[in-house]
């Protein structure tokens, strides 16, 4: 069975961002690793060394995120912010919303799930809230599903 390759829209800074890490962690990082690994077969008997028993996990961890990078820039798309239109929210669109239950506008820029950064005010939009505003229009009212309850979002503004 061919399973459809999902596109990650990135914007130019998050792709530089995440090549980036993948570029250090394939060269200092397996290289830390190795030697991590180096120091503690060296110290004798593996069946009962803790840090070589440390050392292969967080090797495993590192390849792993070092495929997850690889996969999420295999499949990139870089979106140009200037192509985005703002007649509806969208990928690298900034949008403002009043959340009538707190009573106060916020500033969300919708991003892919690996530039998400809630403390710059960057959703995802794979999130419930980027989900429910997707798509929208300015005027138009959402209502989201979120840990906290049921949220009643109007969408004030949009712009690149």
């Amino acid at each position: 069975m061919n399973e459809a390759v999902e596109k990650n829209y990135l914007s130019r800074e998050g792709y530089e961002k995440l090549d980036k890490e993948l570029r250090d962690l394939k060269t200092r990082g397996r290289k830390e690793i190795a030697e991590e690994i180096a120091e503690a077969r060296a110290k004798g008997d593996l069946s009962e060394n803790a840090e070589y028993d440390a050392a292969k996990e967080a090797q495993g961890m590192l390849e792993k995120r070092i495929a997850e990078l690889e996969n999420a820039l295999a499949n990139a798309r870089i979106l140009d912010e200037d192509d985005i239109n703002i007649d509806k929210a969208y990928l690298l669109s900034t949008v403002t919303i009043y959340n009538h239950k707190a009573d106060k506008e916020v500033k969300y820029t919708l991003v892919s799930k690996d530039e998400a950064n809630f403390n710059k005010n960057k959703i995802s939009v794979e999130s419930p809230i980027g989900k429910a505003i997707l798509g929208s229009e300015v005027g138009e009212i959402v209502e989201v599903e979120v840990p906290a309850g049921k949220l009643k979002l109007e969408i004030k503004n949009i712009e690149r």
